[in-house]
């Protein structure tokens, strides 16, 4: 039989693996492979298939509601009137919030994405017997798997 899990890359992994040997399951039984980190940068843009929740035009529609309500105060005064700098103060104000979004996504965020330093996960494989699985399944959800997967 053969148990596949999941596990975050931390000590817990380690832990598993040295219970396991105590509960007779060789070493040589015991595969862990750690899986790569992503390498090309985030999309910024949402296609159709997929999108990560962040929205680049919540502060731009902000924005532009509050420019376009101050433009059209201001232009009962001016020489264009209220409905042209109404639009062109939500223009601006859109313009600006999406800017000051596209700043925060590509630059800050960025750099607290690489703080971060986000972890592959690993894939633990155990062979075993069929007697041993229950066992084997039950040491790695005590040492935090993620999931666990039995194979016959």
């Amino acid at each position: 039989m053969q148990i596949y899990s999941t596990f975050k890359h931390s000590i817990h992994i380690e832990m598993a693996v040295s219970t396991l040997e105590k509960k007779g399951i060789e070493r040589e039984n015991i595969f862990i492979v750690p899986l790569d980190n992503r390498k090309e940068e985030h999309k910024l843009f949402d296609t159709i298939h997929h999108s990560d929740g962040t929205s680049l035009i919540d502060v731009g529609a902000a924005l532009g509601t509050a420019f376009a309500v101050i433009g059209a105060s201001i232009g009962f005064k001016l020489a264009w009137g209220p409905i042209y700098w109404g639009l062109i103060g939500a223009s601006v104000g859109f313009v600006l919030g999406f800017a000051i979004r596209l700043f925060t996504e590509k630059i800050l965020k960025k750099k607290q994405r690489l703080l971060k330093g986000v972890h592959s996960e690993l894939i633990m494989i155990v062979d075993c017997e069929d007697a041993q699985g229950e066992l084997v399944e039950n040491i790695l959800f005590d040492h935090f798997a993620f999931g666990v997967a039995k194979i016959k």
